[in-house]
């Protein structure tokens, strides 16, 4: 049985990401074992608000790390951004409410893209980090966007313009009881994103507690990104 604290078989390798800005940034990337030569897909995941106590050991991020290289074929680069800490560490700067970590989205980016094996990449955001994405994560090298709780806080409806003419994917998993947008609020939120894709969780919160959530989460995500390894196991 996989459970909360399961960790399986993967490489993982921390490092340091360095922005244009001169910071240097706590991160790690986990790639499948099984896939020496190439792998299914990368993910960079943008975390939730660091003020309250969002990082890149977020519990949902964290069991990515831990699950989705062995049962997906993925990759997972986590970070955690300017001014943020876990017990990973502690990265260089200060929390700068979205605005300067676009430099932290960019390098991170810039990373998957050329230190990843595979051309499939997509950016996770989750709360705070579904913003980052909205606002930062525009490299022609991402194929889409997937937003778990996003709340909207600082993206404006320039954004979702944006996104809208691009017209790549971007996929909403959006809780049931969310404390900021609930799904039916996220359809009209979101309007301008013409080709939005909201998927509502019943029973959710907005932060995922609950290893039915969890489970939820990471198989939509592999569903996005490697269907063919949908639906994960719920052993190994």
């Amino acid at each position: 049985m996989i459970r909360a604290s399961t960790v399986l078989p993967a490489r993982r390798e921390p490092f340091k990401l360095v922005t244009t800005d001169g910071l240097n940034l706590v991160a790690e990337i986990a790639r499948p074992l099984k896939a020496m030569n190439t792998s299914a897909g990368t993910l960079v995941m943008l975390h939730p608000l660091p003020t309250a106590g969002g990082m890149m050991d977020s519990h949902l991020y964290r069991k990515a790390a831990a699950r989705l290289p062995e049962l997906a074929d993925l990759n997972i680069l986590r970070f955690n951004s300017r001014g943020t800490e876990s017990e990973a560490g502690r990265s260089d700067g200060n929390f700068e409410n979205g605005d300067g970590e676009i430099h932290d989205v960019q390098a991170a980016i810039d990373f998957a893209a050329t230190n990843c094996d595979t051309q499939n990449l997509w950016v996770l955001g989750w709360s705070f980090g579904t913003d980052l994405a909205l606002r930062h994560a525009r490299d022609s090298r991402v194929k889409g966007l997937i937003l778990l709780s996003p709340p909207l806080r600082t993206a404006k409806l320039s954004d979702l313009q944006w996104w809208a003419q691009d017209g790549r994917r971007v996929i909403a998993l959006v809780p049931e009881h969310d404390d900021y947008l609930k799904p039916k609020e996220a359809i009209t939120a979101f309007e301008a994103l013409t080709q939005i894709e909201i998927i509502s969780v019943d029973g959710a919160k907005h932060l995922w507690v609950g290893e039915p959530y969890v489970y939820r989460v990471l198989n939509e995500i592999t569903k996005i990104v490697n269907p063919a390894k949908t639906p994960l196991p719920t052993e190994y």
